[in-house]
């Protein structure tokens, strides 16, 4: 699987999933699973670099000390939204708001997706950010969920 990454926003991320074929039902539930359990884990600020002191510890935790100082004066690291899962061919594609989480978001997610390639559902390619010269974001309604129907008539 290979992994490109182009302009990245960590406000405004779109992230493409090139299947090897047309993907079927089940695997469009399998890669919407893996996205919404990345998500869901990001909403609850499970990114968060700034208190990772199981992995600075390093191999042995046996009896570690967890201190909650450390923890509580960590600032929040929490993704803000998801988009729906969209499909066109063989491309999937998700948009994102990952808010204040840290970069450890997408490494955590890249690993996921080589293994599910490897394990489930072939992956070609995944896009981190920018656009689909295949499938732009213009062929999206962006129109805002906070717009009413009265500004468009």
């Amino acid at each position: 699987m290979q992994v490109q990454f182009r302009e990245f926003d960590p406000f405004d991320l779109w992230i493409w999933i090139e299947f090897s074929t047309v993907p079927s039902e089940m695997e469009k539930q399998y890669i919407e699973e893996v996205f919404n359990s990345w998500f869901f884990l990001g909403k609850l600020g499970g990114f968060n670099a700034e208190n990772l002191q199981v992995q600075e510890m390093g191999i042995d935790i046996s009896y570690m000390e967890y201190n909650e100082d450390t923890a509580d004066s960590s600032l929040l690291a929490l993704m803000h939204n998801m988009g729906e899962m969209e499909y066109l061919g063989n491309w999937g594609r998700c948009w994102f708001d990952l808010g204040t989480s840290d970069g450890i978001a997408i490494d955590v997610l890249i690993n996921a997706l080589r293994q599910f390639s490897q394990d489930y559902v072939t992956l070609n390619q995944v896009i981190i950010g920018g656009e689909n010269e295949d499938w732009t974001v213009r062929d999206r309604d962006r129109r805002s969920s906070f717009a009413t129907d009265n500004e468009y008539n």
